[in-house]
């Protein structure tokens, strides 16, 4: 029976708001910020200011002017140099470059280097005039094997014109058994440190390093090249300015690689904040360090795991301004899932320079370790003001995922 009740609409009266059961809206998830990889920070246009207004004064703006000139001899007191010397350089790729004209590497022989590396090592060797020979890695350095080296450049005896060591995103590199595989095959060596700007040293074979916005001590564009040796660091001078060497005739082959006083204006401004940028980049390793096991500690109780690593050396006393860990599972599904937690990664050598379409007719050897690497090597977000909560946050995430 329908009921004699009134509806609303029959007596022109909305019903009191409190009858009213309106749906309560769904509570809303908060999105949490997203963690870019990295947001470099370089000196506030007030810490570069003093260095411009000299460069005003002095209208001389590059060609080895006055503040490329004190940020070489800065940086060679950093070093603890005696001898020799630092070349300031319009980028670490053109510092590869003079490097390996420098060193008198027959054109059209090979550079024999990592494939795990950045792909400024190859075009680097290319530009020079040699042909990249991608070599295999250790991974318990990620880091070519010198002993490994020397018995591969017996095979390929008369071929090999240089070697590129690459520093792996800034680890420390041993020095003196390349100078024994200098020294034993006559080949020169020359060292890809870009990122090591806080585990260069001083010696005689040339250590390349960049200056680059998103290495641990920037410029915005830049690098220099240093080296123990007199005689090569003029020789460097020159490769680096056309090859004009005390006149203005080119003596060698060369390349225009010289650093603006504007960038020396960057660096000499970076350099002067570089303890403080050390201690905040170190901070983010321990933080990384801590989490990372924290979180291993916490799953593995619940279940068999395989670890995820951080990169051999990782925290161990030098600075580097990325943090890359290698997991148990494909690096790539491991990005999409964190991608979809709002936490960027990035794969900072993909899987190899050798499967890049511009080396991919480079000679090579077996490369086991440079695609176990290639596949399962991640970088995770590590940048100056990231806060403890953060890494915290990327490593309950990267957890999640395995």
């Amino acid at each position: 029976m329908m009921s004699s009740r009134p509806l609303p609409a029959q007596t022109g009266r909305m019903p009191h708001a409190a009858t009213l059961r309106l749906p309560r809206p769904a509570a809303r998830a908060e999105t949490p910020e997203p963690l870019p990889v990295m947001r470099p920070r370089l000196p506030s246009a007030a810490e570069i200011f003093p260095y411009l207004q000299s460069i005003d004064e002095a209208r001389w703006y590059s060609n080895y002017g006055p503040l490329v000139t004190r940020l070489e001899q800065q940086v060679a007191l950093r070093l603890g140099m005696t001898a020799g010397g630092v070349v300031t350089t319009a980028s670490a790729t053109a510092g590869l470059t003079a490097a390996l004209l420098a060193r008198r590497a027959r054109a059209g022989s090979f550079c024999l280097m990592p494939s795990w590396t950045f792909a400024a090592t190859p075009h680097a060797a290319r530009a020079a005039g040699l042909i990249p020979w991608f070599h295999d890695v250790l991974r318990s350095t990620w880091a070519l094997d010198p002993g490994a080296v020397r018995e591969t450049l017996k095979h390929l005896a008369g071929k090999v014109g240089a070697v590129i060591a690459v520093s792996p995103f800034g680890a420390p590199l041993e020095l003196a058994p390349w100078r024994d595989v200098e020294e034993q095959t006559g080949i020169p060596v020359v060292v890809d440190a870009a990122a090591g700007f806080d585990t260069a040293v001083a010696g005689p074979i040339p250590q390349v390093v960049s200056l680059h916005a998103t290495k641990i001590l920037g410029a915005g564009e830049g690098g220099f090249v240093a080296t123990a040796d007199p005689e090569l660091r003029l020789r460097l001078a020159a490769c680096c300015n056309f090859g004009f060497l005390n006149a203005r005739s080119a003596v060698s082959p060369a390349l225009n690689a010289k650093m603006s006083e504007y960038h020396a204006a960057v660096a000499l401004a970076a350099l002067a904040a570089w303890p403080a940028t050390r201690a905040l980049h170190a901070r983010i390793a321990g933080w990384y360090q801590k989490a990372l096991a924290r979180c291993e500690i916490a799953r593995c109780e619940i279940a068999r795991c395989e670890a995820v690593s951080l990169q051999p050396g990782y925290g161990s006393g030098w600075a580097t301004g990325t943090t890359n860990v290698i997991l148990p599972r494909p690096a790539e599904a491991v990005a999409r899932q964190l991608r979809r937690a709002g936490i960027e990664t990035r794969a900072w050598w993909g899987q190899g320079c050798h499967v890049q379409p511009a080396f991919a007719d480079c000679p090579r050897g077996p490369l086991p370790v440079t695609e176990e690497l290639g596949a399962s090597v991640l970088g995770l977000p590590h940048f100056p003001d990231m806060r403890e909560r953060d890494v915290e946050r990327v490593a309950e995430a990267l957890m999640n995922t395995m």
